[in-house]
């Protein structure tokens, strides 16, 4: 959800969806997160066995720590009542924004936004003295990867080191942990021990996220380890028709071998697997890539078309395939404020389907070694340079961002 409400101030510039993705994902950073990075799985809902006892607030307690006046403001604008809203007590939910709410009071609306900041955080305070509800600590590649994915599409969106910084020690712990001499992913880590063989989603997941991390801060080292994982699910999971089987061909025999493709909860593997492999198909050149997603759509088209509430990440797949974008090479060393500036601009809106890279040009002593989409591309009069391409078709270099906006734009119309 986090991503979803920062692709949503990317589209819409509503300031309330960039402080719900923020504030998710510094929940996740506060809760969720080892401190040697990664993330663990789930929260309880209940502690000292009572469900949401450290969730939840009853109209006393709100006025015993904000007072009067300002206990009423909050209490209207997150349903703080006397008869509650679960099981006697009241859950914090916004029924009414700070606009609406100064409207009805007489308020300006910045000073009633501060005034439900300031009560937030008195309140977060005393709720950090309840007894904490448990933590299922264990490390799952598969959410850790969408969770990487995550962190990384906010630092690149708002600007924040600190989420790039979070997005790549998860990286880091996993790959180091997770992975086996033979390159495949185990699904679970916790107390020092990684087990049980990945499945076709932990590894999908994880490209997913080194995908997104790679386009947040274009170390090559994420794009290296997804094409690696990438081939590790062509080899080990791959279906004969098309698609790929839940489990790796190593998994222990099974009565039939499953091949999920409906999304849920979380995007299934072959959905995910179609969308990671478009985009290094886009990145590499590789057409392989493009065989396999295509391969893996075509044998799904009628469910699209007939439940498509069913398979969103398929949907989101088939758009990439179906020229929903295209790839962006940007050339220019990391520190030049040209580059940065171009760079700025692909970040500017959400740009689905589209993939982009960037580095130093080839052969300078700063190049490190180049993800294929930068290869035979150049600076444009010693100036930094963006290279746009759509259906095998490049147009001619960008030096100036305004230029690149309108080339962007005009591949994608506004919504």
């Amino acid at each position: 959800m986090a991503r979803v409400y920062t692709h949503a101030w990317q589209v819409l510039g509503d300031e309330r969806y960039r402080r719900v993705a923020e504030e998710t994902l510094d929940y996740v950073v506060r809760e969720m997160t080892h401190p040697d990075g990664g993330f663990y799985s789930t929260q309880d809902a209940d502690s000292e066995g009572v469900e949401g006892e450290f969730f939840v607030w009853t109209v006393e307690e709100v006025e015993a720590v904000l007072g009067l006046e300002d206990a009423a403001l909050f209490m209207a604008a997150y349903d703080v009542t006397s008869g509650g809203n679960f099981e006697g007590r009241s859950i914090l939910r916004v029924i009414r924004t700070a606009e609406e709410l100064a409207a009805a009071e007489g308020l300006e609306s910045r000073e009633a936004e501060e005034r439900l900041a300031s009560a937030r955080a008195r309140l977060m305070a005393v709720r950090e003295k309840r007894v904490r509800p448990a933590r299922d600590e264990k490390i799952l590649a598969a959410w850790n990867g969408l969770m990487i994915a995550a962190f990384a599409e906010a630092a690149a969106a708002f600007g924040r080191s600190d989420y790039r910084v979070v997005a790549e020690r998860a990286a880091a712990v996993v790959l180091a942990r997770h992975r086996g001499l033979d390159g495949r992913l185990l699904r679970s880590w916790k107390d020092g021990r990684a087990r049980l063989n990945g499945y076709l989603e932990d590894h999908t997941h994880m490209i997913e996220g080194l995908l997104a991390l790679y386009q947040t801060d274009f170390s090559p080292v994420w794009f290296a380890a997804a094409r690696e994982l990438a081939d590790v699910m062509l080899g080990a999971f791959a279906a004969p028709a098309a698609g790929f089987f839940d489990t790796r061909d190593d998994h222990e025999t099974l009565i039939v071998r499953p091949q999920d493709f409906q999304d849920n909860a979380v995007p299934s593997g072959n959905s995910m697997a179609a969308t990671v492999l478009l985009k290094l198909a886009a990145l590499s050149g590789e057409s392989r890539y493009q065989m396999a997603a295509e391969g893996a759509l075509a044998g799904i088209q009628g469910f699209l078309a007939g439940h498509p509430l069913a398979f969103g990440q398929w949907l989101i797949a088939h758009d990439a395939a179906t020229g929903g974008g295209g790839e962006i090479a940007i050339v220019g060393s990391p520190d030049d404020p040209a580059t940065r500036a171009l760079v700025k601009v692909v970040r500017e809106r959400y740009r689905p389907g589209w993939v982009v890279a960037a580095g130093p040009p080839v052969g300078t002593a700063a190049a490190p070694p180049v993800v294929p989409l930068l290869e035979d591309r150049h600076l444009v009069d010693g100036r930094s340079a963006a290279h746009v391409c759509r259906e095998s078709t490049c147009r001619a270099p960008i030096t100036d961002p305004e230029a690149l906006r309108v080339e962007l734009d005009s591949a994608q119309p506004t919504p």
